[in-house]
C-alpha cells in the first residue's frame, strides 16, 4: 500500500537528491496525502514521477515547490488562485522569501487575509470569532498529529 513506510529508519537516511514517496512528503509537510494529490491537479508545476501502478515519486524540486505552496496556503492565508497567480507570474520565490523574512522579524503578526488574486482584504468583524475558533481547532489538531 502506498501509505505505508516499509522501513521508517530509511526515511531519515535518504540522500537529499533521492526521490520521495507521497507518504514521506506527506509526513515532511504535515499534509495528508489526499491534499498532495489535490494540489497536483491545481498546480501543474507539481508533477511527481508516476511508476507502473500509479505510485508517486517526488523529486527534490517538487518537494521544494510543495513547501512553498503549503506555506502560502496554510501559513500566509493565500487562496489556491492566489498561489496559481504567483506561479504564473514567476514571483512565488520572491513572495515566500519576503514573507518568511518578515515572519522572523515579526513572528507575532497575524497573516493578512487575501482575495483570490492574492491581494489583501479587510476582515469582516462578524467572522473574527469564527476565525479565532478555527485557529484554536487547527492548533489542537496539529498537537494531536
Amino acid at each position: 500500500m502506498e501509505e505505508d513506510i516499509e522501513n521508517p529508519d530509511l526515511f531519515d537516511k535518504k540522500a537529499a537528491r533521492a526521490f520521495r514517496t507521497i507518504t514521506e512528503v506527506s509526513a515532511e509537510l504535515n499534509v495528508p496525502a489526499h491534499v498532495l494529490r489535490f494540489w497536483e491537479k491545481k498546480f501543474s508545476e507539481v508533477a511527481p514521477v508516476q511508476r507502473v501502478g500509479g505510485r508517486r515519486y517526488y523529486r527534490p524540486e517538487d518537494i521544494a515547490l510543495l513547501k512553498k505552496i503549503e506555506y502560502l496556503l496554510h501559513k500566509e492565508g493565500y487562496t489556491i488562485k492566489g498561489v496559481q497567480k504567483l506561479l504564473k507570474d514567476g514571483t512565488i520565490n520572491a513572495v515566500v522569501d519576503s514573507r518568511q523574512k518578515g515572519a522572523t522579524a515579526e513572528s507575532s503578526v497575524t497573516p493578512v487575509p487575501v482575495d483570490e488574486d492574492g491581494q489583501p482584504v479587510e476582515p469582516k468583524p462578524e467572522l473574527d470569532s469564527v476565525i479565532l475558533e478555527l485557529e484554536e481547532i487547527s492548533a489542537l489538531l496539529k498537537k494531536a498529529i
